[in-house]
């Protein structure tokens, strides 16, 4: 892997009846960086460096991704349990609150986790990630339903696996390069990373099984939500194919403490796409 993360400290934690790999860099107030799909903790590459200056920062393999446990059985990855792992790595690093910063579906779970543990925040950062309620608002608009056909296909057994793994993982290359307004973002060397990643065994399983689990409660448009208190920072890629711009009209409704950044000419890959530039509007957001 890149010079970026040769010298980051790998560990494993016990948390919610499973084992999780973690990297971890840097003392101080603990920063915990959530991941998305088909990623795993090297998406924080560019920020896990530079934030490990002034916190202790932490970057998990979600469960079922890379290095971590991956229990067999679409239930285990319900978002009830991965919200629980999730606190289980809070508190067992010996910590009571942290900055939550998530991508993806790493963003989803900071949502779920400050609308249940607001309490164990102190800011909350989400990447190219809508709200889970303005998310469910727009799968009944026809451009989101067409931007979410993925999540669709993901509910037919074991065909995704293996459209995934055919041509030597070229659905996990073309996800970054193909998506990406710049794709000389992702080196060879990066590109081989998340082939490795995903081709370990039960980690393709195991991350579709995210989806087939949320599935039935994406359309769920009338669930209640609490207005998150908790300082918010949302960073979004305006040139995402998968998620649409719009998602994020409205956010303020809820979210008491809300900033907004856009990034023009950037794809849903933000944090890799424009690391400067986030780790700009992150370290401006932290420092006020």
């Amino acid at each position: 892997m890149c010079s970026l993360v040769s010298n980051l400290n790998h560990n494993y934690i016990q948390t919610n009846g499973i084992k999780l790999h973690y990297v971890s860099q840097g003392e101080g107030s603990l920063m915990l960086m959530l991941h998305g799909f088909p990623e795993f903790w090297y998406s924080w590459r560019h920020q896990i460096v530079k934030f490990s200056e002034n916190y202790c920062v932490v970057a998990p393999d979600l469960r079922g991704y890379n290095d971590s446990d991956k229990p067999q059985g679409k239930q285990c990855y319900q978002v009830t349990q991965l919200i629980q792992d999730i606190r289980g790595i809070i508190t067992g690093l010996g910590y009571k609150k942290c900055i939550l910063v998530g991508h993806d579906w790493g963003g989803a779970l900071a949502w779920h986790f400050a609308d249940q543990y607001p309490e164990m925040l102190d800011q909350l950062i989400v990447l190219n990630i809508p709200h889970p309620a303005k998310f469910s608002q727009g799968l009944f608009t026809p451009q989101q339903l067409m931007r979410s056909w993925y999540i669709f296909f993901f509910q037919i057994p074991y065909l995704p696996e293996f459209w995934c793994r055919w041509n030597d993982y070229q659905m996990i290359a073309s996800a970054f390069t193909k998506m990406a307004i710049d794709s000389s973002a992702f080196s060879s060397r990066d590109i081989q990373a998340y082939r490795e990643a995903a081709a370990k065994p039960g980690a393709l399983t195991a991350a579709i099984n995210y989806y087939r689990c949320i599935f039935r409660g994406l359309f769920n448009s009338q669930k209640s939500w609490r207005k998150i208190a908790v300082p918010t920072l949302m960073i979004w890629g305006e040139n995402d194919t998968a998620l649409g711009k719009e998602l994020t009209y409205g956010t303020a409704d809820y979210v008491e403490n809300f900033t907004i950044k856009y990034i023009p000419n950037c794809s849903h890959w933000v944090q890799q796409e424009k690391p400067q530039l986030v780790n700009q509007y992150i370290s401006d957001f932290l420092s006020c």
